[in-house]
Formats: C-alpha cells, sequence, structure tokens
C-alpha cells in the first residue's frame, strides 16, 4: 500500500512538475515575443534562457497584475470578469454600445466620468491664470532671470488646501513658467499633444515611455476641441544617473477663443487611490501650455509646469540642476519643442541656401538623411537614460570613471545591427562653457582628436545639411580615412537653450549612398552613440567686467554625458561577458582623456 501511495504521489508531482514546465516555456514565448499593446515596447531585448529569478518575478508580477485587474473590475462593478473595460471602444463612434459606454463612463479605475470633468474645470481655469498673471503670483529672479513662483500667493489665489497630510510622503513642489515663438501651426501642434505617438517624437530627450491608458471624451469636430483623456508618461533626462519620473494625468484640449487653444495636464487624486502607490512618486498640478496662432505658420507658446514630486537620491553632479527645476522645467520642455519645430520646418523646406545645405543632390535625398538622422538620434535618447526599459549595472574603470552598462538583444529589426548590443554611458563634470564644448565636438576638423575610431586618420566632410537657424544644428556625413579601412559617419548636431547633443554612428557605405539619392532609409541599421551636455546648474557672474566678448563668458561648466554602444556578438542567443565590457569602458576612459587634453583641463 505504501509502495502504491508513493507511486500516486510520483506521478502527481510528475504531473505537477510537467505543468510547470508548459508554464516556464509560455513565460519564455511570452517575453521573447510580446509587446506592450499601449506603449508599444517590445520586450524582444530580453534574455530568452532567462534565469530561475527571472522567472519567479515574472510569476509574482503576473499575479500582482492579475488581482489589480479583478480589482479593478470589482471597482467597476457593471463589467463582468472578462469584459473589458471601454478602453478601446470609446474611439468607434459607430459602435452603439460604445457610445453608451461613454456616456456612463466609469473608466478603468472607476471615477466618475462628472468628476474627471470638474477637475479638468477647474484645473484649465487654474492654467490660463497662471499662465497670463505677473507680480505677485511670479516674481522675477535678479539674479537668474528666471520667474518663481511666489507660493504664498499661490495658495490665497486659488484656494489650494496645504497639504501637510501625515499619512503621505513628504513631496518638494516645482513650479516654472516659459513663453516663446515657435515654427508650427496651431491645428498641427494641439494634434501632437493629443497623439501619444507623435507627442513622444517631439520630445524624445524628456519621454522615455508614454501611453494612452484610457480615452474619457472624443471632442468635437477635426481638432477634438474638448477632448479628455486619461495618459501615462515616464520623463527621464539623457543620463542613468537621475531616476526617472512616472506620473498618470489627465489631458483635455480646449478652444479657448478663434485664434488661442489649451492643453491642460492634471492629475486626479481619487485615481491616484487605485494606482499601486510605488508608482506615485510624481504627479502634476494644472500645468500644460495656452497656444495662441499667430499666423504665417507661428504660434506663441506659454508653457506651465507645475508639479509635486517624492525626491530620490540623485547623483552629486546632477543635484544643483535637477534641485533647481531646470531639468524637468518649462524652460526644458520649450526649448526642445522649438528645436523639433524648426526642425520640421528645415525638413519639409524646398528653398534652403546652398551653403546650409551641401553633399545631397537632390530633394528627396535630403529629407531622407535627415529622416535617417532623426530615427538615429530617437534611439540615442532611448538608450541613455534611466528608463525602467533599461537594467544599468556600474562598474569603475582603471583609470577612475564611473561606467554604467546595459544590454540588449536585438533579434530581427532592421533599424539596428542583429545581435546582443551593449550600452555603456558615464558622465562627467568638465570646467568648460557648454557652448565651448558642444563646438569641439561636433567640429569635424578636430574630431580626430578625441574619436578613437578615427585612429589618427583623416576626417573629410562629404555632406552638411542644416535643420535649424543656430549653425550648431545640422546633420553631417564623414568619411574616415586610415591604414586599414575607410568609414562613413553619419553626424546629428543639436543645441538649444537648454541642452546640445552630438549624435553619430557608422554606417555601411552603399546605404548611406543610397539614401542621399532619395531611397527609404528604414532598412538602414544605425547604433548610435555620441554626447549630452548641459550646462552644471550654477549661475555664475563674470569674473571681469570687459567690452571685449571673448573675455565676458559667464557661463559655468559643463555635464558631459558619454554613451558607446556596439554589438558585442552577432548572434542574439550569445550571453553577455565580462570580456566584452571590459573593452568599451576602456575606450570611454580613453576618448574622455583626450577631450580633457584638448580642452586643457586634465585636472579638472
Amino acid at each position: 500500500m505504501q509502495a502504491i501511495q508513493e507511486r500516486h504521489e510520483n506521478s502527481l508531482l510528475k504531473t505537477e512538475l510537467e505543468k510547470l514546465k508548459e508554464e516556464n516555456k509560455s513565460l519564455r514565448d511570452n517575453t521573447h515575443k510580446s509587446s506592450c499593446p499601449n506603449c508599444g515596447f517590445a520586450t524582444t531585448s530580453r534574455d530568452n534562457t532567462a534565469t530561475a529569478d527571472d522567472q519567479q518575478q515574472l510569476k509574482l508580477e503576473n499575479a500582482r497584475l492579475k488581482a489589480e485587474v479583478e480589482k479593478l473590475r470589482a471597482v467597476v462593478g457593471k463589467y463582468p470578469p472578462g469584459r473589458v473595460s471601454p478602453t478601446a471602444s470609446c474611439s468607434t463612434s459607430n459602435d452603439q454600445d460604445s457610445r453608451s459606454s461613454l456616456d456612463l463612463y466609469t473608466g478603468v479605475f472607476g471615477i466618475d466620468k462628472s468628476k474627471i470633468m470638474d477637475a479638468v474645470d477647474k484645473s484649465l481655469e487654474e492654467l490660463k491664470k497662471m499662465a497670463t498673471l505677473g507680480e505677485p503670483l511670479w516674481l522675477k529672479s535678479v539674479e537668474t532671470d528666471r520667474e518663481i513662483l511666489n507660493y504664498d500667493e499661490y495658495i490665497k489665489e486659488f484656494s489650494v488646501e496645504n497639504s501637510s497630510d501625515g499619512a503621505k510622503p513628504r513631496r518638494s513642489i516645482e513650479a516654472s513658467r516659459e513663453s516663446r515663438v515657435v515654427f508650427v501651426d496651431l491645428p498641427r501642434l494641439v494634434q501632437s499633444f493629443m497623439d501619444v505617438n507623435q507627442w513622444k517624437e517631439i520630445f524624445p530627450c524628456l519621454i522615455s515611455k508614454a501611453a494612452l491608458v484610457d480615452v474619457i471624451c472624443n471632442g468635437e469636430g477635426l481638432n477634438r476641441d474638448g477632448a479628455v483623456q486619461l495618459m501615462y508618461a515616464e520623463l527621464q533626462m539623457l543620463t542613468p544617473m537621475v531616476p526617472t519620473r512616472e506620473v498618470y494625468f489627465v489631458r483635455c484640449c480646449k478652444q479657448l477663443t478663434l485664434e488661442q487653444w489649451a492643453i491642460v495636464d492634471v492629475s486626479i487624486d481619487n485615481l491616484e487611490d487605485n494606482i499601486d502607490a510605488s508608482l506615485i512618486k510624481c504627479r502634476k498640478r494644472p500645468s500644460g501650455c495656452i497656444i495662441e496662432d499667430k499666423s504665417n505658420g507661428h504660434c506663441k507658446v506659454t508653457w506651465v509646469e507645475h508639479v509635486e514630486y517624492q525626491k530620490s537620491a540623485v547623483h552629486s553632479l546632477y543635484r544643483t540642476i535637477v534641485n533647481s527645476g531646470l531639468a524637468f522645467g518649462a524652460k526644458h520642455w520649450m526649448a526642445t519643442l522649438q528645436l523639433q519645430c524648426e526642425r520640421l520646418v528645415f525638413f519639409m523646406a524646398t528653398n534652403v541656401p546652398t551653403k546650409d545645405s551641401s553633399g545631397v543632390g537632390t530633394l528627396a535625398g535630403r529629407k531622407s538623411v535627415l529622416k535617417l538622422a532623426q530615427r538615429m538620434t530617437w534611439s540615442f535618447c532611448r538608450a541613455l537614460g534611466a528608463s525602467t526599459s533599461n537594467s544599468w549595472t556600474k562598474i569603475t574603470t582603471k583609470t577612475g570613471e564611473d561606467v554604467r552598462v546595459s544590454s540588449r538583444k536585438n533579434l530581427n529589426d532592421p533599424c539596428e545591427p542583429i545581435g546582443v548590443i551593449l550600452c555603456a554611458v558615464s558622465s562627467v563634470w568638465l570646467p568648460v562653457s557648454p557652448s565651448l564644448l558642444f563646438d569641439f565636438l561636433r567640429d569635424d576638423s578636430r574630431r580626430h582628436e578625441w574619436d578613437v575610431m578615427a585612429n589618427g586618420g583623416q576626417v573629410q566632410l562629404i555632406a552638411n545639411l542644416a535643420k535649424g537657424q543656430d549653425r550648431g544644428n545640422s546633420v553631417s556625413i564623414q568619411t574616415m580615412k586610415s591604414k586599414e579601412n575607410m568609414n562613413w559617419v553619419l553626424q546629428d548636431s543639436s543645441t538649444n537653450a537648454y541642452e546640445s547633443m552630438v549624435v553619430y554612428a557608422p554606417v555601411e557605405i552603399s546605404g548611406l549612398q543610397s539614401v542621399m539619392t532619395g531611397c527609404d532609409s528604414g532598412n538602414v541599421a544605425v547604433l548610435p552613440s555620441g554626447f549630452s551636455i548641459l550646462p552644471d546648474g550654477s549661475e555664475s557672474r563674470p569674473l571681469v567686467l570687459t567690452s571685449r566678448q571673448e573675455e565676458r563668458s559667464s557661463e559655468g561648466g559643463s555635464l558631459l554625458t558619454i554613451a558607446l554602444q556596439v554589438v558585442t556578438n552577432s548572434s542574439p542567443a550569445a550571453k553577455l561577458t565580462v570580456e566584452s565590457v571590459e573593452p568599451v569602458s576602456s575606450v570611454i576612459a580613453c576618448i574622455l582623456g583626450k577631450i580633457k587634453t584638448s580642452l586643457e583641463c586634465e585636472d579638472g
């Protein structure tokens, strides 16, 4: 009887083992193939030979998500298990059931639609005042010339309750305002804010992830006046040293007058009660922008950024620029918007002067090169930040630099080389101005001073295409001749009032030549490396008073982030090894050493 009992238990254990194996295989396949339906981020970069810890983590995450879904269904009430919420159906106006779902909206988080609309209306009124009022609500800083919110006046003006709830973690508040004229027509700009994919493309250096969670109201007409939607975003800096900020918020676009629109963002308290508390480290108070049509394809945009966030550990290099509110403030958003709109104008232009566009003979070729360069820069921004998509490991080089590395696998994306891709990043402070550093790094005649790929050989400019009014905003094609071979490099340089970037990638000569003739660049593989350059955040004064411009510079130092990406193995099934990481870290240390030598700041 005991033997029979043991055989029976053994059979049950084998059955359970088979089930676990099937579940394990299913989890691997899902990790290998699936992608998020909202944000579109594929998970193909995960290791298809995941460890047992990874599998266990996936199981726990899966169980947590299932419990969260059941909890949400219970909150919503009217949606029985197995039936989806009206997230997807809200956008189809032809379906009768969709219309009734929208009228009776309670949403995926069980919040009454009327409460959301009341909060949006109140936030819109606050945004209009925040965008237009001057003193005493906004005070001009004598030292920095920036506008500072008078918080006592803000509480008095908007009857804000002082949130001193001991149960909630203490939060810091950032408020900033910036106004500029941008080269874009008003309907296109409004549409870009309401389309989550276009919104990500406008701000690649600021948004690492974004998703449309739910549609609350579709709005009226082609411009969707009054549209309201629930959104999620993960905001980043171009360095792994600064944690990202994750935020859920409701966005509404509203026509104020014939020539004026408002885009208002606000986080809603009732919403946060239904979201995992670990995600709510940042929330938006009424923020957004007022867009005014100035005719001739110009708009005046007044941007207000007002957030409260839970402080997290920030590396000492970036503490000043983050704590000052510059990193995620209105100036950063507006400078990026202005740059991207200018880029679009130059992309569509047919009358670019020859001196600003040389080396590419046709308009189609020019557009194709600019499009490839833009895709390259987007890829660079995605790989560089501290997004939850990137898992960074810190290592220290022999020369003392801190380098952070992450890896991903490309199985079949033609936009990047196939195989295991290693990204190595290091950030340093240099005692030179951002403008001087940017001009040095983008100068093809001085590239051999720092680029180890040039190997001391000649660097020749083949083509140079302007993509903005500033000469620093350009796309160039360079050739590097050495004793062994010749490489072609595509380089995209960008600069604005907040940040500068130099992004480059070696590109197969035949592929780049076809792009220059106007062929589609979609299948040309690029793996970008490059630099991000920021002011260090310290407001400095001139050391001497003089009328000579070259001696009047009051700029402080620079925060330089360097990123290198390489294919360590052309087989996606290969494992990342220490031997493949060390050479890349050494190259970064070598490049930083060469830059310091050239700019005479070795002791910086």
